[in-house]
């Protein structure tokens, strides 16, 4: 290549604007996660009293939990994939979400009978939780696995779990707003074992793809 035209390609490639990684995984999850919602939803529909719920304390909590979970990982995902970017702050962050998740938990059991813990833990559709949450979240992990891509993990099946993580919640708030359990209890075992499940096949994806 001759001088003048390595120039060119410097001053070229200096131009550039180079959109944030963050900002990458971001829109990545949110589209995909729109994309699935919408196709979902078109499916199956809504739930009727939805609207009529939308403020009670359960509902709330059943959408801000999955939303809550899905940024914190996600930034754990982006965390991981920055050699020397400390990640403390992004796990207690992931903490606190358990403590709420386990103070939700145990202000149902304190306030229902015994008798109840069963059926509310059973709900009535805790195999097509299982079924279906990681259905909707295989494509903001894929998303989210390439893009991350980009980056420079130090311990890709880390890396992997993160986004993992981030994409099974946000599968997770998808089928809450179909799901009629609303109970504390079903979300934290259901929604729990199926959003561990896509961390678990995130951190594989993680091992495979983001290897550098």
């Amino acid at each position: 290549m001759r001088t003048d035209d390595l120039v060119r390609a410097l001053a070229a490639d200096g131009g550039r604007v180079r959109v944030p990684l963050g900002t990458r995984l971001a829109v990545a999850l949110l589209a995909t996660t729109v994309s699935v919602a919408v196709v979902y939803f078109w499916l199956h529909g809504l739930r009727a009293e939805v609207a009529a719920f939308a403020w009670s304390p359960r509902i709330v909590f059943k959408f801000a939990l999955p939303l809550a979970t899905a940024v914190a990982a996600a930034g754990l995902a982006l965390d991981l994939v920055r050699p020397g970017v400390p990640v403390r702050r992004r796990l207690v962050w992931l903490g606190s979400v358990g403590v709420a998740l386990a103070a939700g938990v145990a202000t149902e059991l304190a306030v229902l009978p015994a008798a109840a813990w069963g059926p509310r833990l059973v709900g009535v559709n805790a195999m097509r939780c299982l079924a279906t949450v990681p259905v909707l979240s295989v494509l903001p992990l894929a998303a989210a696995v390439a893009t991350l891509s980009r980056g420079a993990p130090t311990s890709p099946a880390a890396a992997g779990a993160g986004a993992g993580l981030a994409a099974g919640a946000a599968g997770a708030l998808v089928y809450a707003v179909v799901c009629p359990d609303d109970s504390p209890l079903f979300v934290a075992v259901w929604y729990g074992i199926a959003v561990a499940a896509v961390t678990g096949l995130g951190a594989l994806a993680g091992r495979r793809f983001l290897r550098w």
